[in-house]
Protein backbone atom coordinates (compact mmCIF):
# COMPACT_ATOMS: atom_id res chain seq x y z
CA UNK A 1 0.00 0.00 0.00
CA UNK A 2 1.40 3.38 -1.04
CA UNK A 3 2.00 6.33 1.22
CA UNK A 4 -1.11 8.51 1.92
CA UNK A 5 -0.54 12.23 1.97
CA UNK A 6 -3.24 14.43 3.51
CA UNK A 7 -3.94 17.64 1.65
CA UNK A 8 -5.56 20.04 4.12
CA UNK A 9 -8.62 22.10 3.20
CA UNK A 10 -7.80 25.59 2.04
CA UNK A 11 -11.23 27.18 1.80
CA UNK A 12 -14.26 27.21 4.07
CA UNK A 13 -17.04 24.89 2.93
CA UNK A 14 -19.59 27.44 4.18
CA UNK A 15 -18.16 30.74 2.92
CA UNK A 16 -15.85 29.56 0.09
CA UNK A 17 -13.16 31.92 1.40
CA UNK A 18 -9.54 30.91 2.13
CA UNK A 19 -9.26 29.43 5.62
CA UNK A 20 -6.13 31.37 6.53
CA UNK A 21 -7.28 34.59 4.93
CA UNK A 22 -7.34 37.57 7.26
CA UNK A 23 -10.73 39.11 6.61
CA UNK A 24 -13.08 40.94 8.90
CA UNK A 25 -16.50 39.37 9.24
CA UNK A 26 -19.45 41.68 8.69
CA UNK A 27 -21.41 41.27 11.93
CA UNK A 28 -24.93 42.34 12.89
CA UNK A 29 -27.01 41.71 16.00
CA UNK A 30 -30.72 41.10 16.54
CA UNK A 31 -32.65 42.31 19.60
CA UNK A 32 -36.32 41.84 20.41
CA UNK A 33 -38.73 42.39 23.26
CA UNK A 34 -42.23 40.94 23.12
CA UNK A 35 -44.17 43.70 24.93
CA UNK A 36 -44.13 47.48 25.01
CA UNK A 37 -44.09 47.70 28.81
CA UNK A 38 -41.58 50.17 30.25
CA UNK A 39 -39.36 47.55 31.87
CA UNK A 40 -39.21 45.60 28.61
CA UNK A 41 -38.30 48.70 26.61
CA UNK A 42 -35.35 49.31 28.94
CA UNK A 43 -34.30 45.70 28.25
CA UNK A 44 -34.55 46.41 24.52
CA UNK A 45 -32.36 49.52 24.78
CA UNK A 46 -29.85 47.58 26.88
CA UNK A 47 -29.65 44.84 24.23
CA UNK A 48 -29.00 47.37 21.44
CA UNK A 49 -26.32 49.17 23.46
CA UNK A 50 -24.65 45.93 24.57
CA UNK A 51 -24.34 44.40 21.10
CA UNK A 52 -23.19 47.62 19.49
CA UNK A 53 -20.23 47.82 21.88
CA UNK A 54 -19.67 44.04 21.84
CA UNK A 55 -19.20 43.94 18.06
CA UNK A 56 -17.19 47.16 17.76
CA UNK A 57 -14.69 45.96 20.38
CA UNK A 58 -13.65 42.99 18.21
CA UNK A 59 -10.80 43.71 15.78
CA UNK A 60 -11.78 40.84 13.50
CA UNK A 61 -15.41 42.00 13.20
CA UNK A 62 -16.89 44.85 11.23
CA UNK A 63 -20.02 46.37 12.78
CA UNK A 64 -23.01 46.46 10.41
CA UNK A 65 -26.12 47.22 12.40
CA UNK A 66 -28.33 46.19 15.32
CA UNK A 67 -31.69 45.08 13.95
CA UNK A 68 -34.52 45.22 16.44
CA UNK A 69 -38.24 44.73 16.98
CA UNK A 70 -40.12 46.35 19.88
CA UNK A 71 -43.33 44.93 21.34
CA UNK A 72 -43.50 42.12 18.76
CA UNK A 73 -44.24 38.46 19.44
CA UNK A 74 -41.64 35.84 18.60
CA UNK A 75 -44.24 33.20 17.70
CA UNK A 76 -44.08 34.07 14.00
CA UNK A 77 -41.90 36.24 11.76
CA UNK A 78 -44.56 37.80 9.48
CA UNK A 79 -44.88 41.13 11.32
CA UNK A 80 -41.29 41.43 12.53
CA UNK A 81 -39.96 44.11 10.19
CA UNK A 82 -36.53 44.34 11.82
CA UNK A 83 -36.05 40.57 11.63
CA UNK A 84 -37.17 40.34 8.00
CA UNK A 85 -34.96 43.28 6.97
CA UNK A 86 -31.98 41.62 8.65
CA UNK A 87 -32.53 38.33 6.80
CA UNK A 88 -32.92 40.18 3.47
CA UNK A 89 -29.70 42.15 4.06
CA UNK A 90 -27.85 38.96 5.01
CA UNK A 91 -28.99 37.16 1.86
CA UNK A 92 -27.91 40.24 -0.14
CA UNK A 93 -24.32 39.79 1.13
CA UNK A 94 -24.30 42.62 3.68
CA UNK A 95 -23.86 40.33 6.72
CA UNK A 96 -21.59 37.34 7.46
CA UNK A 97 -22.53 36.71 11.09
CA UNK A 98 -25.64 37.43 13.17
CA UNK A 99 -25.46 37.54 16.96
CA UNK A 100 -28.50 37.31 19.20
CA UNK A 101 -29.10 36.88 22.92
CA UNK A 102 -30.89 33.52 22.84
CA UNK A 103 -32.93 31.13 20.72
CA UNK A 104 -36.18 32.50 22.15
CA UNK A 105 -35.20 36.06 21.13
CA UNK A 106 -34.61 34.84 17.57
CA UNK A 107 -37.90 32.91 17.22
CA UNK A 108 -40.19 30.84 19.45
CA UNK A 109 -41.63 29.02 16.46
CA UNK A 110 -39.48 25.94 15.78
CA UNK A 111 -40.35 25.80 12.06
CA UNK A 112 -39.63 29.51 11.50
CA UNK A 113 -36.36 29.28 13.39
CA UNK A 114 -34.99 26.23 11.57
CA UNK A 115 -36.18 27.40 8.13
CA UNK A 116 -34.46 30.76 8.55
CA UNK A 117 -31.24 29.25 9.94
CA UNK A 118 -31.00 26.78 7.04
CA UNK A 119 -31.62 29.50 4.47
CA UNK A 120 -28.88 31.65 6.02
CA UNK A 121 -26.49 28.70 6.33
CA UNK A 122 -26.93 27.81 2.65
CA UNK A 123 -25.81 31.33 1.80
CA UNK A 124 -22.76 31.29 4.06
CA UNK A 125 -24.24 33.30 6.94
CA UNK A 126 -23.69 32.05 10.49
CA UNK A 127 -25.81 32.78 13.56
CA UNK A 128 -24.47 32.78 17.12
CA UNK A 129 -26.82 32.35 20.11
CA UNK A 130 -24.92 33.77 23.05
CA UNK A 131 -26.91 32.34 25.97
CA UNK A 132 -26.87 28.75 24.63
CA UNK A 133 -23.38 29.14 23.06
CA UNK A 134 -24.64 27.72 19.76
CA UNK A 135 -22.83 28.44 16.47
CA UNK A 136 -24.91 27.29 13.51
CA UNK A 137 -21.82 26.28 11.45
CA UNK A 138 -20.94 23.84 14.24
CA UNK A 139 -21.81 20.20 13.50
CA UNK A 140 -23.99 19.96 16.62
CA UNK A 141 -25.51 23.39 16.05
CA UNK A 142 -28.70 22.34 14.28
CA UNK A 143 -29.46 19.54 16.75
CA UNK A 144 -29.05 21.87 19.72
CA UNK A 145 -31.03 24.55 17.93
CA UNK A 146 -33.92 22.16 17.25
CA UNK A 147 -34.07 21.19 20.94
CA UNK A 148 -33.82 24.78 22.20
CA UNK A 149 -36.37 26.09 19.65
CA UNK A 150 -38.83 23.38 20.70
CA UNK A 151 -38.35 24.35 24.35
CA UNK A 152 -38.86 28.04 23.48
CA UNK A 153 -42.04 27.21 21.56
CA UNK A 154 -43.35 25.13 24.48
CA UNK A 155 -42.59 28.01 26.85
CA UNK A 156 -44.55 30.35 24.60
CA UNK A 157 -47.49 27.95 24.58
CA UNK A 158 -47.42 27.76 28.37
CA UNK A 159 -47.34 31.57 28.71
CA UNK A 160 -50.22 31.88 26.24
CA UNK A 161 -52.33 29.36 28.16
CA UNK A 162 -51.64 31.15 31.46
CA UNK A 163 -52.67 34.50 29.93
CA UNK A 164 -55.82 32.93 28.46
CA UNK A 165 -56.72 31.39 31.82
CA UNK A 166 -56.23 34.73 33.56
CA UNK A 167 -58.35 36.55 30.99
CA UNK A 168 -61.19 34.02 31.26
CA UNK A 169 -61.04 34.26 35.05
CA UNK A 170 -61.56 38.03 34.68
CA UNK A 171 -64.53 37.34 32.39
CA UNK A 172 -66.04 34.87 34.87
CA UNK A 173 -65.70 37.51 37.59
CA UNK A 174 -67.61 39.98 35.39
CA UNK A 175 -64.65 42.33 34.83
CA UNK A 176 -65.30 44.29 31.64
CA UNK A 177 -62.58 45.83 29.47
CA UNK A 178 -62.84 47.48 26.06
CA UNK A 179 -60.31 49.09 23.67
CA UNK A 180 -61.10 52.62 24.91
CA UNK A 181 -59.02 54.35 22.21
CA UNK A 182 -61.30 52.85 19.54
CA UNK A 183 -64.57 52.63 21.46
CA UNK A 184 -66.99 55.48 20.79
CA UNK A 185 -68.98 56.93 23.68
CA UNK A 186 -67.03 55.73 26.72
CA UNK A 187 -63.81 56.54 28.57
CA UNK A 188 -61.95 54.53 31.18
CA UNK A 189 -63.09 55.48 34.67
CA UNK A 190 -60.96 55.64 37.85
CA UNK A 191 -61.90 52.05 38.68
CA UNK A 192 -61.17 50.86 35.13
CA UNK A 193 -64.85 50.57 34.23
CA UNK A 194 -66.72 52.48 31.52
CA UNK A 195 -67.86 56.07 32.05
CA UNK A 196 -69.84 58.03 29.46
CA UNK A 197 -68.03 60.52 27.23
CA UNK A 198 -70.90 62.95 26.62
CA UNK A 199 -69.39 64.50 23.47
CA UNK A 200 -69.12 61.07 21.81
CA UNK A 201 -72.39 59.79 23.29
CA UNK A 202 -74.25 62.39 21.23
CA UNK A 203 -72.96 60.71 18.06
CA UNK A 204 -73.98 57.25 19.30
CA UNK A 205 -77.52 58.42 20.09
CA UNK A 206 -77.73 60.10 16.70
CA UNK A 207 -76.70 56.88 14.91
CA UNK A 208 -79.48 54.96 16.65
CA UNK A 209 -82.02 57.71 15.82
CA UNK A 210 -81.02 57.84 12.14
CA UNK A 211 -81.38 54.09 11.85
CA UNK A 212 -84.86 54.08 13.38
CA UNK A 213 -85.84 56.92 11.02
CA UNK A 214 -85.19 54.55 8.11
CA UNK A 215 -81.57 55.17 7.12
CA UNK A 216 -79.28 52.24 6.34
CA UNK A 217 -75.85 51.80 7.99
CA UNK A 218 -74.28 52.70 4.63
CA UNK A 219 -76.17 56.02 4.44
CA UNK A 220 -75.44 56.77 8.10
CA UNK A 221 -71.73 56.18 7.50
CA UNK A 222 -71.85 58.39 4.41
CA UNK A 223 -73.58 61.18 6.35
CA UNK A 224 -71.10 61.09 9.25
CA UNK A 225 -68.17 61.09 6.82
CA UNK A 226 -69.56 64.08 4.91
CA UNK A 227 -69.88 66.02 8.19
CA UNK A 228 -66.21 65.42 9.03
CA UNK A 229 -66.94 63.42 12.17
CA UNK A 230 -64.00 61.05 12.87
CA UNK A 231 -64.73 57.34 13.20
CA UNK A 232 -64.09 55.46 16.49
CA UNK A 233 -60.63 54.60 15.18
CA UNK A 234 -59.90 58.25 14.43
CA UNK A 235 -60.19 57.87 10.65
CA UNK A 236 -61.98 60.45 8.49
CA UNK A 237 -64.09 57.86 6.68
CA UNK A 238 -66.79 55.75 8.29
CA UNK A 239 -67.65 52.24 7.11
CA UNK A 240 -71.08 50.62 7.28
CA UNK A 241 -69.59 47.74 9.30
CA UNK A 242 -68.51 50.23 12.00
CA UNK A 243 -72.05 51.63 12.14
CA UNK A 244 -73.49 48.09 12.35
CA UNK A 245 -71.15 47.21 15.23
CA UNK A 246 -72.35 50.28 17.16
CA UNK A 247 -76.00 49.45 16.48
CA UNK A 248 -75.61 45.85 17.69
CA UNK A 249 -73.25 46.39 20.64
CA UNK A 250 -75.00 45.62 23.93
CA UNK A 251 -72.53 47.79 25.85
CA UNK A 252 -74.44 50.88 24.75
CA UNK A 253 -77.42 49.77 26.85
CA UNK A 254 -75.23 49.20 29.92
CA UNK A 255 -74.66 45.44 29.58
CA UNK A 256 -71.58 43.52 28.43
CA UNK A 257 -71.16 40.19 26.63
CA UNK A 258 -67.66 38.87 27.32
CA UNK A 259 -65.48 36.59 25.17
CA UNK A 260 -67.12 37.29 21.81
CA UNK A 261 -63.92 36.13 20.10
CA UNK A 262 -61.08 33.84 21.14
CA UNK A 263 -57.58 32.91 19.96
CA UNK A 264 -57.42 29.56 18.16
CA UNK A 265 -53.63 29.27 17.75
CA UNK A 266 -51.00 30.80 20.02
CA UNK A 267 -48.41 30.75 17.21
CA UNK A 268 -50.40 32.58 14.53
CA UNK A 269 -52.50 34.57 17.05
CA UNK A 270 -55.48 33.87 14.80
CA UNK A 271 -58.81 34.86 16.33
CA UNK A 272 -62.27 33.43 15.71
CA UNK A 273 -65.81 34.57 16.52
CA UNK A 274 -67.05 32.54 19.47
CA UNK A 275 -69.92 30.40 18.22
CA UNK A 276 -70.12 28.27 21.35
CA UNK A 277 -66.63 26.77 21.39
CA UNK A 278 -65.70 28.51 24.67
CA UNK A 279 -67.89 29.95 27.48
CA UNK A 280 -69.34 33.45 27.28
CA UNK A 281 -70.39 35.69 30.17
CA UNK A 282 -73.19 38.28 30.10
CA UNK A 283 -72.94 41.09 32.66
CA UNK A 284 -76.14 43.11 33.20
CA UNK A 285 -76.15 46.75 34.33
CA UNK A 286 -72.38 46.88 34.39
CA UNK A 287 -72.06 50.58 33.52
CA UNK A 288 -74.16 53.67 32.63
CA UNK A 289 -76.20 53.23 29.44
CA UNK A 290 -76.05 55.64 26.49
CA UNK A 291 -79.05 53.99 24.78
CA UNK A 292 -82.10 52.81 26.71
CA UNK A 293 -82.70 49.04 26.59
CA UNK A 294 -86.05 49.69 24.89
CA UNK A 295 -84.48 51.69 22.03
CA UNK A 296 -81.68 49.15 21.68
CA UNK A 297 -84.24 46.35 21.39
CA UNK A 298 -86.20 48.33 18.77
CA UNK A 299 -83.03 48.62 16.67
CA UNK A 300 -82.36 44.87 16.89
CA UNK A 301 -85.95 44.09 15.80
CA UNK A 302 -85.72 46.57 12.93
CA UNK A 303 -82.42 45.02 11.79
CA UNK A 304 -84.02 41.57 11.86
CA UNK A 305 -87.05 42.86 9.90
CA UNK A 306 -84.86 44.41 7.21
CA UNK A 307 -82.78 41.26 6.98
CA UNK A 308 -85.87 39.10 6.43
CA UNK A 309 -87.30 41.45 3.81
CA UNK A 310 -84.00 41.49 1.96
CA UNK A 311 -84.85 44.97 0.64
CA UNK A 312 -84.39 48.37 2.27
CA UNK A 313 -83.23 51.44 0.38
CA UNK A 314 -83.19 53.79 3.34
CA UNK A 315 -84.21 56.75 1.16
CA UNK A 316 -87.70 57.06 2.63
CA UNK A 317 -89.75 55.77 5.53
CA UNK A 318 -91.93 53.75 3.11
CA UNK A 319 -89.00 52.32 1.08
CA UNK A 320 -89.06 48.54 1.03
CA UNK A 321 -92.09 48.43 3.30
CA UNK A 322 -95.16 48.46 0.99
CA UNK A 323 -96.11 45.45 -1.14
CA UNK A 324 -98.91 45.38 -3.69
CA UNK A 325 -101.92 43.40 -2.48
CA UNK A 326 -102.79 42.46 -6.06
CA UNK A 327 -99.55 41.22 -7.66
CA UNK A 328 -97.11 41.11 -4.73
CA UNK A 329 -94.74 43.64 -6.30
CA UNK A 330 -92.99 46.40 -4.35
CA UNK A 331 -94.32 49.94 -4.26
CA UNK A 332 -92.02 52.71 -5.46
CA UNK A 333 -92.16 56.50 -5.28
CA UNK A 334 -92.96 58.62 -8.37
CA UNK A 335 -93.01 62.38 -8.85
CA UNK A 336 -96.02 64.05 -10.43
CA UNK A 337 -95.80 67.53 -11.94
CA UNK A 338 -92.13 67.80 -11.06
CA UNK A 339 -91.72 71.24 -12.64
CA UNK A 340 -94.85 72.95 -11.39
CA UNK A 341 -96.44 74.16 -8.19
CA UNK A 342 -98.57 71.01 -8.21
CA UNK A 343 -95.52 68.79 -7.64
CA UNK A 344 -96.27 65.80 -5.39
CA UNK A 345 -94.83 62.39 -4.53
CA UNK A 346 -97.05 59.36 -5.08
CA UNK A 347 -96.50 55.68 -4.27
CA UNK A 348 -97.62 53.03 -6.71
CA UNK A 349 -96.93 49.42 -7.63
CA UNK A 350 -93.80 49.16 -9.78
CA UNK A 351 -95.71 46.82 -12.13
CA UNK A 352 -98.55 49.31 -12.77
CA UNK A 353 -97.37 50.10 -16.30
CA UNK A 354 -95.47 46.88 -17.18
CA UNK A 355 -96.46 46.01 -20.76
CA UNK A 356 -99.44 43.69 -21.08
CA UNK A 357 -99.26 42.69 -17.40
CA UNK A 358 -100.28 46.03 -15.96
CA UNK A 359 -101.24 46.00 -12.29
CA UNK A 360 -104.66 47.62 -11.77
CA UNK A 361 -103.83 48.72 -8.21
CA UNK A 362 -104.62 52.36 -7.45
CA UNK A 363 -101.84 54.80 -6.56
CA UNK A 364 -101.32 56.04 -3.05
CA UNK A 365 -100.93 59.81 -3.14
CA UNK A 366 -98.87 61.51 -0.44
Amino acid sequence: MGKVITIPATISKYTSTPINAVKKRKVAAYARVSTDHEEQLSSYEAQVDYYTNYIKNRDDWEFVCVYADEGITGCNTKKRDGFNTMVSDALAGKIDLIITKSVSRFARNTVDSLTTIRKLKENGIEVYFEKENIWTFDGKGELLLTIMSSLAQEESRSISENCTWGQRKHFADGKVSVPFKRFLGYDRGPDGNLVINEDEAVIVRRIYAMFLEGMTPYLIAKQLTSEGIPSPGGKPKWGDTVVKSILTNEKYKGDALLQKVFTTDFLTKKKKINEGEVPQYYVENNHPAIISPKVHEMVQLEMERRSKNGRHSGTHLFSGRIKCGHCGGWYGSKIWHSNSKYRKTIWQCNHKFDGDEKCPTLCVVK
